[in-house]
């Protein structure tokens, strides 16, 4: 069995939906929406984890955040 992967406008989603129910041999009708992630986010991100990586000792562990929100 091969699965696809389309791109529907909102506008015509119930339309879409519908013709595709009642095509006998289409077995399963999954939504997925997809997130697109800003290269500025990512890029942000990204510079995080560097300077976590270059001054480990300027973070926080997990286990002390867990303590200080149990307080």
């Amino acid at each position: 069995m091969k699965s696809f992967t389309i791109s529907i406008p909102d506008n015509k989603e119930d339309i879409f939906i519908e013709m595709m129910r009642s095509i006998s041999f289409i077995k399963n009708i999954k939504e997925e929406t997809s997130t697109i992630i800003p290269q500025e986010h990512k890029d942000i991100v990204r510079n995080r984890i560097q300077a976590m990586e270059n001054h480990p000792e300027s973070c926080l562990k997990w286990e002390d955040i867990e303590d200080k929100m149990q307080l």
